[in-house]
């Protein structure tokens, strides 16, 4: 080994000594964002650090009693599992199979309305923190250097403010990224930067530029009314004096985006703004052996595989039947995550699975095509392993997710509500026969793993070297201390107005000064003349 290569060794082994050991606290989280936060927490642990995760006992996803590499800080709240269970089928009703239906007034009153109910179910989870004592004892005994959290719930700004340590932020996006452009001060020019969940891309004709526009304007008063306003008087009442919500979750020292310029379009960020994409992505292990057989009889052909993610354990037994009907009509074999009744019309080239391995099928050789709904997990497993894509999107930012895939050339989209069993077969051999499909999703792959570090190791060393220097205000841009007209230099744009306005009306005086005493001088001589 060289003398500089010691030395370079020296400094690593010192910075991960310095980062070694330290307490952090995880806020909790649901669903796929949470299965995109446990592969950073146990590369953390595996770094030697200690993890905390708050759990509630009501959850999805979260529990308390599994067996894991970080520790878990059960809290109780008044909401029942069932409740949650019962508003999650209301809103995949709403966003699955009504939605089409309703006109753009009638989606805006339910979109708040379940919005509006979310945050109160998201503020019962507050109170089973904040208001009770034990566990905010517990978290003060903790000594914790750290806060890492996702935004999905509100409040972790708040305990770490009590706990006095750095807090960073986790996130695919907020809603038509209203959190980080106003809390995080983050650019977001609406003429190429298209809102989430927009169905826009950054190539906008003029109306479409005008859509994007009005759509920013309209989603922020949304918002605003059904979010940030009920936020601000709880956090308001919590500390006894007038509090923005939005303010306070500006005290967040890093943002890891989970996105990357793989799956997003290009824009403008900050330097406290990490885009870390993939976090969860890994290379393909081997399949159970039943499932290796059944892809092994593909042949030539190949696979397909078919998910429509975690949340999604049905469809009407119509919809069902459509779907095997179509896939019945490809030459590959298929597998197919599916909990339902057996549909119907299964042909023997399709197989149901309550659960598939989707990492490890997406990186077997022989798979042709990734039926999904368009979650950000199932894309970028896609993506890491360049497979091209059906698009089935369903809710949320799943549509959104597919512009981008389609836009991107590696993804063909159908609607669920509106394909036909022809329909599906037709994107499917699309996406398997076209080539350019293949093409960029392969392009999309080298740009993935084409990076400095891996997604996960960058996050891990964003949230280390936050912990290292107690924080990272530095990287914190002075717009969160501008006035709103501050920032858009209205002041300065006023000032300047004035000054041009006085010296206009200077002008004017001037020449009508200058014009009254050259006409003045001439009228008499007129007269004598006469």
């Amino acid at each position: 080994m060289t003398p500089g290569s010691q030395i370079l060794l020296s400094a690593l082994l010192l910075l991960s000594a310095a980062a070694a050991f330290c307490s952090i606290l995880v806020w909790y989280t649901e669903g796929s964002h949470w299965i995109n936060m446990k592969p950073v927490l146990e590369t953390l642990v595996d770094r030697g650090h200690h993890v905390t995760v708050l759990a509630p006992s009501a959850s999805l996803f979260m529990n308390a009693s599994d067996e894991s590499s970080f520790h878990y800080q059960p809290f109780n709240v008044t909401l029942e599992l069932e409740t949650m269970t019962k508003f999650m089928d209301d809103f995949l009703a709403f966003s699955m199979y009504e939605m089409d239906h309703m006109n753009v007034f009638q989606i805006y009153m339910k979109f708040m309305a379940l919005m509006k109910v979310d945050l109160q179910y998201s503020l019962q989870y507050l109170d089973g923190v904040l208001k009770s004592d034990v566990i905010m004892k517990k978290l003060k005994e903790g000594n914790y250097d750290l806060l890492l959290a996702d935004p999905i719930y509100p409040g972790s700004d708040l305990v770490s403010e009590i706990l006095d340590v750095p807090l960073i932020y986790s996130l695919r996006f907020s809603l038509v990224h209203n959190m980080e452009r106003y809390c995080g001060q983050m650019p977001a020019p609406p003429s190429f930067v298209p809102a989430a969940m927009s169905k826009l891309t950054d190539k906008m004709d003029f109306f479409e530029r005008m859509w994007n526009f009005v759509f920013y304007a309209v989603n922020d008063v949304v918002i605003n009314i059904a979010m940030w306003q009920e936020l601000d008087r709880y956090y308001t009442e919590f500390k006894g004096k007038p509090t923005s919500s939005c303010e306070s979750a500006s005290r967040a020292d890093i943002w890891l985006m989970r996105t990357y310029w793989d799956f997003d379009y290009p824009r403008p960020f900050l330097p406290n703004f990490k885009f870390v994409g993939g976090i969860h992505c890994r290379p393909a292990n081997a399949l159970p052996e039943d499932m290796e057989e059944f892809v092994q009889s593909s042949g030539e052909d190949g696979i397909v595989v078919f998910t429509l993610g975690s949340f999604i354990k049905n469809i009407t037994t119509e919809k069902a039947n459509m779907i095997a009907s179509g896939l019945a009509q490809i030459p590959q074999k298929v597998l197919w995550r599916y909990s339902g009744e057996k549909p119907a019309t299964l042909a023997p080239n399709t197989r149901l699975y309550d659960w598939i391995p989707q990492n490890d099928l997406l990186g077997h050789p022989k798979t042709r095509a990734f039926v999904t709904h368009g979650g950000t997990n199932g894309i970028y497993e896609a993506i890491y392993h360049g497979v091209p894509m059906v698009g089935m999107p369903l809710f949320a930012d799943q549509p959104d997710n597919m512009v981008h895939m389609k836009a991107k050339g590696a993804a063909v989209v159908v609607e669920l509500n509106f394909m036909t069993s022809e329909d599906l077969s037709n994107a499917i051999g699309t996406v398997i026969n076209d080539k350019s499909y293949k093409e960029n999703a392969m392009l999309l792959s080298r740009i993935h793993h084409d990076r400095p570090m891996s997604p996960l190791d960058e996050a891990v060393f964003w949230i280390e070297f936050t912990m290292r220097h107690k924080g990272a205000k530095h990287l914190r841009v002075q717009a969160h201390e501008l006035t709103w007209y501050q920032y858009h230099s209205l002041d300065v744009m006023g000032f300047f107005l004035v000054v041009v306005l006085l010296v206009a009306l200077l002008f004017v005086k001037t020449c009508k000064f200058c014009l009254g005493r050259c006409c003045g001088r001439k009228r008499p001589t007129k007269r004598k003349a006469e």
